[in-house]
């Protein structure tokens, strides 16, 4: 996500996943890069809660990912 200074993506972008080569120390595993398109509601929506508790998107972004495994499984299984 971007701050309010860099105009959204459209619908027809066409965008390709994006490894910066960009490596952050953390405590985690390797941390990589990604793109992703979102609708501009939830960016603005995310951005307010971001503004308001002072928690990065980042963060709200890679704990609905795990959210999201934890639902279909690590395993890589068929949902």
């Amino acid at each position: 996500m971007q701050d309010g200074n860099i105009s959204p993506l459209t619908a027809d972008t066409v965008s390709a996943p994006v490894d910066s080569g960009e490596r952050r120390p953390s405590p985690e595993a390797d941390v990589v890069s990604t793109h992703v398109l979102v609708a501009e509601e939830q960016v603005q929506k995310l951005r307010e809660l971001a503004r308001r508790t002072r928690i990065a998107q980042s963060e709200y972004l890679r704990e609905a990912v795990e959210d999201l495994l934890a639902k279909y499984g690590r395993t890589g299984g068929e949902p």
